[in-house]
């Protein structure tokens, strides 16, 4: 067994890599740009395929609809046998044949469905990683969070959950053929999030409440437009309403999901710093 990871140098990738490692799995590792210990490929680049994909049989990439084509190609051409997709849980949403975001990663996945690779889907909610989009600077600067819709309720992932059903899937049989739709352990508000993350680093932070209007422009800084209008379309349906849970992450590995506070810890030097 070789697996190619693609992107492991990300959030979530690099957690894929040490969960093989610790697997004792042999792997091969990818970044767009040379760097030592990695093979460069890039998705949206199908000449750099071959030579990360040769000799594997199995894979984890994340979603690049622009690249999928080459990418599956490639992967045929090599004889590799599974790929495991990093998609988006915002594909089974309701209104998802008009959300951009859903549309782009069911893009990805019909190509994988409709190549004759053996595939594995994990469909993760929202990244508990998002909140260092929205907040880390405001909070190692101003001791602040300024936010739209603090009673709004979210269910994070820990990035270490989604790559242990990745790893799970690369590792383990019975996978093939599968979509995991997976939520954080627990439904928490906005502000348990910040409280939490409070908590972590030893420091109050202020909750500020803005107006959808001025959030859009402090969410604007720092995401594109696409996620802005997902996010603040997330928040507002969240108010008053218990995000969705999932026993995914337990279920397929044996072991608990990671709650928020247990991500805050592991961050904490990125909103301190």
């Amino acid at each position: 067994m070789v697996a190619v990871v693609f992107g492991a140098r990300g959030s979530v990738g690099r957690h894929v890599a040490a969960g093989l490692a610790e697997a004792g799995v042999r792997f091969r590792v990818t970044s767009r740009e040379s760097a030592a210990g990695f093979v460069v490929a890039d998705l949206e680049r199908p000449e750099t395929l071959p030579a990360a994909l040769e000799g594997a049989d199995r894979a984890f990439i994340y979603a690049k609809p622009e690249g999928i084509d080459g990418f599956v190609a490639a992967a045929r051409d090599a004889g590799l046998r599974h790929v495991v997709l990093l998609s988006s849980g915002a594909v089974v949403n309701p209104g998802a044949d008009r959300d951009p975001i859903a549309i782009s990663h069911r893009r990805v996945e019909t190509a994988l469905e409709e190549s004759g690779l053996e595939w594995t889907f994990i469909r993760p909610g929202m990244f508990a990683t998002n909140t260092l989009w929205w907040w880390a600077r405001s909070i190692r600067e101003e001791g602040r969070v300024r936010m739209p819709y603090p009673e709004a309720q979210t269910a994070p992932i820990h990035e270490k959950d989604m790559a242990a059903l990745a790893v799970t899937a690369l590792t383990r049989p019975g996978h093939a053929g599968q979509a995991y739709t997976v939520y954080g352990p627990e439904s928490l508000t906005q502000r348990e999030l910040v409280k939490h993350i409070g908590n972590a680093i030893g420091r109050d932070i202020r909750v500020e409440e803005l107006t959808p209007e001025e959030a859009r422009v402090e969410l604007g800084r720092t995401m594109p437009p696409l996620g802005v209008e997902t996010m603040m379309r997330v928040w507002a349906s969240g108010v008053g309403v218990p995000a969705r849970t999932s026993t995914t992450v337990p279920d397929l590995t044996g072991r608990p999901a990671h709650t928020f506070a247990q991500w805050a810890h592991d961050h904490a030097s990125d909103f301190s710093s």
